[in-house]
């Protein structure tokens, strides 16, 4: 009566391989084989099917797994900005020690931002805690380098304290300086190779954790961030043993960086520019020889970053440009951001190439406060080839911030194609303001994203007043989860029957439309002017009659829609059958069909498989996942993934 779960924790702490390309498949339980062969046979469902797989992990080694064999993705975004400060209040019995680390950490760019992963907020109460309950007068850490090099500071102090029972001086000592660079060398050689290590020496305070069992105690680092900073303290100490001049070092590491595909020398890159200043070499007293830079090797440092070519890489590596920059205590990336923002000036202003990360980075932190979307106005009205697209999601824009950036967006100036406004708290007054936008000549914008808001069949009224404009150039429109019934599926219909309709994709999951939402949104599925091609209906309220008016709808214009997803509906055995009368048409193009958790048995892959049959040459993706098709069911499918007479490439089962 249930199901077998199992959860690998930490994906991205795990130092087994895994190759999805490996052909060796294992699906009785009783045969030996290597760990990673049974976790690539687990993931892929060949060894216990039926189980259920959950894997936590950092994004960049989720990556590893291949997108088929993942059926949901959930992030993790950690604290918002009234949680970091819940967490500080409640973290400290003193209101006045918790408001000044709050204030603290507010004024700091770095570490506030930082401070949205849980831990970070420890590290960073424990070395405020400790330097202002002790009433020291160097200045408090403001970036990310001076705050680690603090708590490696703070740690080796308490586990002197704890375990050599006397005050320890400020300057480590030459022991505690050889332990922590076998350390730091053993962290970077395993980051150097993107793994996380899990050995770590003994009596290190909170840099690690010690676990036992029989044979032999295993060690690992507290934080995969700790890792990192002690990497860049070894490289940095070796650096200075060979002398080479910094600035080109540094700038070396910064490229190999940027040419990771998933990140994982980014933050270690940072520790590496800010343990490079002065200051930061002097928290760490003997750790660190100081180095005999020249005068004006920080700021060549920091030229070189500026002038970096980042176009060819991902954002999420340039932006590490930035952030290095801060680290190195230069703001003057930021300080240009800030007048670009100010200047009402439409074609004197424009952004060089690390200014634009930035500009997006910190596009995405206005919902602080009411100043910051006014910012975004002429950020936005002024934008040319620099601001593609805007991501906004989880920001407390409401109403009032969304009026405030339609004002940026009907200006001719502005060339913003994606807009993703994802859980802003808005509502169908947006929606007013929103067609405006997309009905002004020129607009560009050619996808907008407002799942999970509430926008009520009253606000797709108006937004399809928008999409039904000549001036509307939006292709792509997601709606999930906006609380829709089948009144908003008049008003779509209406907009896609419209001359021209422009609208490519379009996404009305997790809402209650039923089936005679379905039945209307038809009417303007068969319209000769729409040119559909994705359209997502899962978890509906649909039933077997959404089916019937589907195949009749798409039978009528069928040459458009490539991919269908009518997954977690109750269409049961019938629904596919009346289904399959539009897979069977000679015009049909679609080449992706989802329907997971439908109610389906053996009786539905007997109607698909004679539909493809019929018609062999389109379908290329089907998923069926949760459903008891049985072992018969599956291999009529099965079978037809491996003649070379069909194009079906991806079961899901």
């Amino acid at each position: 009566a249930c199901k077998l779960l199992l959860v690998l924790d930490g994906l991205d702490e795990s130092r087994h391989s895994l190759d999805f390309t490996n052909r060796e498949v294992i699906s009785d339980v009783t045969r030996v084989s290597s760990v990673n062969v049974l976790l690539v046979n687990l993931i892929q469902g060949n060894l216990l099917p039926s189980a259920l797989i959950w894997i936590t992990s950092r994004p960049a080694a989720a990556n590893q797994i291949p997108p088929c064999c993942l059926d949901r993705v959930t992030e993790v975004r950690g604290f918002t900005d009234s949680q970091k400060e819940e967490y500080f209040r409640r973290r400290f019995h003193d209101e006045d020690l918790s408001k000044r680390v709050i204030s603290h950490v507010k004024a700091s760019r770095s570490l506030h931002i930082m401070c949205l992963i849980p831990v970070f907020c420890w590290i960073t109460a424990k070395v405020l805690e400790d330097m202002l309950t002790a009433g020291q007068k160097e200045q408090l850490p403001k970036s990310l380098t001076d705050l680690y090099s603090h708590f490696l500071v703070f740690q080796m102090r308490r586990k002197k304290q704890k375990y050599e029972g006397h005050q320890r001086p400020e300057e480590l000592a030459e022991a505690d300086r050889e332990v922590l660079l076998k350390l730091g060398r053993l962290a970077f050689e395993h980051l150097e190779k993107g793994t996380v290590w899990p050995g770590c020496f003994r009596g290190v305070g909170a840099l690690g954790r010690v676990y036992r069992d029989v044979q032999k105690s295993v060690y690992c680092f507290v934080h995969l961030s700790v890792q990192e900073f002690l990497a860049a303290v070894y490289i940095l100490l070796n650096l200075h043993e060979k002398t080479p001049p910094v600035d080109d070092f540094l700038s070396r590491v910064m490229k190999k960086s940027l040419e990771s595909p998933n990140g994982h020398l980014d933050l270690f890159v940072r520790f590496l520019h800010g343990l490079s200043l002065k200051s930061n070499q002097r928290i760490l007293g003997r750790l660190l020889n100081q180095t005999e830079n020249h005068p004006d090797t920080t700021q060549k440092t920091i030229n070189n970053l500026k002038e970096m070519k980042s176009d060819t890489v991902s954002p999420d590596r340039s932006i590490n440009i930035f952030h290095c920059l801060l680290e190195m205590n230069d703001d003057s990336v930021h300080q240009e951001i800030q007048e670009f923002l100010k200047s009402q000036k439409k074609s004197e202003k424009r952004l060089s190439e690390i200014q634009r990360s930035p500009l997006a980075y910190l596009l995405q932190m206005v919902h602080t406060s009411e100043e910051g979307r006014r910012r975004l106005i002429p950020a936005v009205r002024n934008c040319r080839k620099e601001l593609r697209e805007l991501n906004l999601s989880e920001s407390r824009l409401q109403e009032s911030g969304v009026k405030l950036l339609c004002a940026g967006l009907e200006s001719p100036n502005c060339k913003l194609e994606t807009l993703i406004l994802n859980s802003c708290g808005l509502s169908e007054i947006s929606c007013g303001s929103l067609a405006s936008s997309v009905t002004s000549n020129p607009s560009f914008l050619k996808e907008l994203n407002l799942n999970s808001n509430k926008l009520l069949d009253s606000g797709v009224k108006l937004l399809c007043a928008g999409l039904e404009s000549p001036n509307c150039k939006l292709e792509i429109l997601r709606l999930l989860d906006c609380s829709l019934s089948e009144r908003s599926c008049h008003f779509l219909a209406s907009a896609l029957k419209s001359e021209p309709s422009r609208l490519r994709v379009l996404n009305l999951s997790e809402n209650q439309l039923l089936d005679s939402g379905v039945k209307l949104l038809c009417a303007g599925l068969e319209s000769p002017n729409c040119k559909l091609e994705i359209l997502r209906l899962w978890n509906c309220g649909l039933s077997e009659r959404s089916c019937d008016y589907l195949a009749s709808a798409l039978t009528s214009n069928p040459s458009h829609l490539r991919i269908l997803n009518l997954s977690e509906n109750k269409l049961q055995d019938p629904g596919v059958k009346r289904l399959c009368a539009y897979l069977q048409n000679p015009l049909c193009q679609l080449d992706t069909l989802r329907m997971w958790n439908c109610g389906l048995s053996e009786s539905s892959c007997n109607s698909l498989a004679a539909a493809l049959e019929c018609n062999p040459s389109h379908l290329r993706e089907l998923n069926l996942s949760e459903n008891k098709l049985q072992d018969s069911g599956v291999k009529l499918l099965s079978d037809l993934v491996n003649s070379p007479t069909y194009k079906l490439e991806t079961l899901g089962l």
